[in-house]
């Protein structure tokens, strides 16, 4: 890899000396270890850095969103579904933790795999990792404001006794008018966009509240009991009702997704090598806790005829669940709330989307990185053209929902089997070829614990992939019923590495690797100078690797 120039060093080390009044000279020097000097203001906390994820996934809207996955297999698959698929990524967010703590960085995830995977396999993957990061990203964004299009228009509908059927038309208008708000929301308010967390927070327990509070007693003359809860299994599709159960987990993983908005936010974040992983387990944590509440108090007042809630003639189960318990005007009133809320997701989505095609563009990787790269000053210190570039995206993408539904969730799918693959392979790189270099942070699972988290992490990752794949109503689909996923997802991951070996291997040599030696123990030293990589000491002091390596041997 070729060494930084003397500017790059020189502003290095501005860096940690001074950040511009941008952050904390601690805050600068950890981002001056990875390579980078300070360009985003740091005024997310801790607590923030917690909400933009968990107002990401959003939980009630989201749970919403997928019911057309868990109501099949029955309320036990609801319940004990939610349960089993959290707890798997809960481990997902562990392992993710521990490489955030380590080296908090706004384009982590492409980062660490570089950073830790072999000298012939580093660029490629690192390569494919960002792209696949950067769309799954983006295909969160089109799948979050897609539904609130469905439940902005549910409400209408509900208003109207199901008496009108919006059109794909009305769907992509609302949807695009979505898209450009979160654009402008995003542009014009990001001096408080983490003190606006905290509200969306909030907006998420009050919604929670509400529906844990009206549900069972509207509901009161017609609840289910603890046997139906927690055992009554069911099976409205065509495949084995233990696959069915299976592919309840689809629920949780569509919802509890997006944690790594944590790590786009680490230049952005006071003590980021704490903020980013405490954020990371703090979101899941939260999710899978009151994600299994709402369950519960779904399966114990749900119709037991599960199929007139699938297809309701609202377009929204969790609409039908509403209108049976607290009718008409409760249900308008929650589904307002709950539009409301997904609104906010969308908001918060496009920050973090927003900053890893930023970092992706710092580091060379995207067409027109060079338009995208510059930080607007004026607007706050935040990448306002790669904003724009990722509200753009999403539009266009979008246009899928002018095709057909099936169509639509493909494009959507890039937010579970996209991202799963961003976040599978830096874990993956760290325990297969690069333990030896990795340095914990302030937050580590443990040198017990750790590499085991590693691969029941990988090995999870590896079945949600498979997971979304699949047709869920059945083994012998229709062209409206088949799930793409695995079209749209080749099509990116098949053309980032086309991409790459055809060009982008000619100019494309990672992300900068430039660490502080001064914290890396003697063995650590070793390991990554027999990779072959050039490392610069923060003050600009270039080490030469083929000498450093056999001092360190001698001594």
């Amino acid at each position: 890899m070729a060494s930084p120039t003397a500017s790059h060093l020189v502003d290095r080390k501005a860096s940690v000396v001074s950040a511009s009044g941008l952050a904390s000279e601690d805050d600068a020097a950890v981002l001056a270890k990875l390579g980078y000097k300070q360009e985003l203001r740091r005024n997310f906390t801790m607590i923030e850095v917690f909400g933009i994820a968990f107002s990401i996934m959003g939980l009630l809207p989201s749970i919403a969103s997928t019911l057309v996955y868990s109501i099949p297999a029955g309320p036990a698959g609801m319940v004990w579904g939610w349960f089993l698929a959290s707890g798997f990524i809960f481990i997902v967010g562990l392992a993710m933790a521990d490489l955030g703590s380590s080296m908090p960085t706004s384009g982590g995830l492409y980062w660490w795999t570089h950073f830790f995977s072999s000298p012939a396999t580093r660029n490629p993957l690192s390569f494919l990792v960002g792209y696949s990061n950067t769309l799954g990203l983006v295909g969160g964004l089109c799948s979050i404001d897609y539904g609130f299009s469905l439940m902005f228009l549910s409400v209408i509908v509900i208003a109207r006794d199901g008496n009108w059927t919006p059109s794909n038309g009305d769907i992509y208008a609302t949807f695009l008018g979505c898209v450009l708000c979160h654009g402008i929301l995003a542009s014009i308010m990001s001096k408080i966009m983490g003190k606006l967390q905290t509200v969306f927070v909030a907006m998420n327990f009050i919604l929670i509240a509400a529906t844990i509070i009206a549900l069972p007693i509207g509901s009161k003359n017609r609840r289910n009991d603890g046997h139906y809860i927690f055992a009554q299994t069911e099976n409205l599709t065509t495949w084995p009702t233990g696959w069915a159960f299976m592919l309840s987990w689809l629920s949780p993983i569509w919802t509890i997704g997006s944690f790594d908005s944590c790590v786009h936010m680490s230049e952005e974040c006071v003590n980021a090598a704490k903020a980013v992983p405490a954020g990371i387990v703090m979101s899941i944590g939260s999710c899978w806790l009151f994600g299994l509440i709402i369950m519960i108090v779904l399966a114990a007042t749900i119709s037991p005829d599960l199929e007139s809630v699938t297809r309701s003639k609202f377009g929204q189960p969790m609409a039908q669940i509403y209108y049976d318990a607290i009718g008409k005007n409760g249900t308008i009133g929650l589904m307002s709330l709950l539009f409301i809320v997904q609104f906010l997701m969308g908001i918060s989505i496009l920050v973090a989307a927003s900053r890893q095609t930023w970092a992706f563009s710092r580091d060379g990787a995207l067409p027109f990185s060079s338009f995208f790269r510059p930080i607007s000053q004026r607007f706050g210190y935040i990448p306002l053209r790669a904003i724009w570039g990722c509200v753009f995206l999403a539009a266009v993408l979008g246009l899928l929902s002018l095709i057909a539904p099936a169509a639509a969730q493909a494009l959507f799918s890039l937010s579970i089997a996209g991202n799963n693959v961003a976040w599978g392979i830096p874990i993956f790189a760290r325990v297969v070829w690069g333990q030896r270099k990795f340095k914990p942070g302030p937050f580590y699972t443990g040198d017990r614990f750790s590499v085991p988290i590693a691969w029941t992490a990988i090995a999870f990752l590896v079945f949600g992939i498979v997971l979304s794949t699949f047709p869920v109503e059945g083994p012998n689909p229709t062209p409206q019923s088949m799930n793409y996923t695995v079209v749209i997802n080749m099509a990116v991951w098949g053309g980032s590495l086309a991409y790459y070996f055809i060009d982008a291997r000619k100019w494309f040599s990672g992300p900068k690797i430039t660490i502080a030696t001064d914290d890396l123990t003697e063995e650590q030293q070793v390991a990554i100078r027999e990779e072959g990589l050039d490392i610069q000491s923060i003050t600009g002091e270039e080490l030469d690797p083929k000498n450093d390596v056999e001092n360190t041997r001698k001594q």
